[in-house]
């Protein structure tokens, strides 16, 4: 990893009045939660593109297919926050916003007050015909609720919106951020990505990512983002 280019990004976090955080799942990869489209990830070897199989039309015409891949896949209760969700909280706590792609709620577990969870989160459960709220042990024991509607997370499904709330407190975050970070994501997946354009045009733009990413104009420190929050 460069070190100069180190150096001027840990500076630039110190010397920010309001830093935005932008995360995907490179970040809690360091927690045991797999990313989406790596080698090792829950998309890979599925028996349908994951666009079908995570999708508002299967969740309601193929219940079963849906809870299945969801349960065996994507839920973690025992992950813990990991030291990059440590160094943002506290961060955002002191001065600054965290906008995040991932639903796992590490976020928050970190005790971090200023997070949107842009697609919503795997915890947020509740019945889509009663509208009762319940928990992730009242999901594990099926997919049906006692009134006959179909239990679901509140996660953003293919085929569904953003809640314009989480939109509204993103673009806010954003018009006042003077820099932003992002981390542990490709950055290719809309409307999340296009978030960035909110930023004000002095604002300084860095990543953070085991890849370089496709946006111009942008620092990147491209290696382990836990190597580089560790040095904060």
């Amino acid at each position: 990893m460069d070190q100069e280019l180190l150096a001027e990004f840990k500076q630039d976090v110190k010397n920010a009045r309001h830093p935005v955080f932008l995360t995907g799942a490179g970040v809690s990869t360091h927690s045991g939660i797999p990313d989406y489209r790596s080698k090792t990830g829950i998309y890979n070897g599925v028996s349908e593109p994951p666009e079908v199989i995570l999708s508002e039309d299967t969740l309601y015409n193929r219940p079963e297919l849906f809870y299945k891949f969801v349960m065996d896949n994507m839920y973690f209760p025992d992950a813990k926050p990991n030291l990059i969700h440590e160094k943002m909280a506290e961060i955002c706590n002191e001065k600054g916003d965290l906008i995040t792609q991932n639903i796992d709620t590490l976020d928050t577990k970190a005790g971090n007050q200023h997070v949107t969870e842009f697609h919503g989160n795997l915890y947020d459960i509740y019945c889509t015909k009663c509208h009762e709220k319940l928990t992730y042990d009242d999901y594990k024991k099926g997919y049906r609720h006692e009134c006959g509607g179909i239990i679901r997370p509140g996660i953003v499904l293919y085929g569904e919106g953003i809640n314009m709330d989480n939109v509204s407190r993103s673009v806010n975050a954003l018009t006042k951020s003077d820099l932003v970070i992002i981390v542990g994501t490709s950055f290719v997946v809309y409307p999340f990505a296009g978030l960035l354009s909110y930023a004000p045009e002095t604002a300084k733009l860095w990543a953070v990512n085991l890849t370089e990413i496709p946006a111009q104009g942008i620092k990147q420190l491209v290696g382990d983002a836990l190597e580089v929050f560790s040095q904060l």
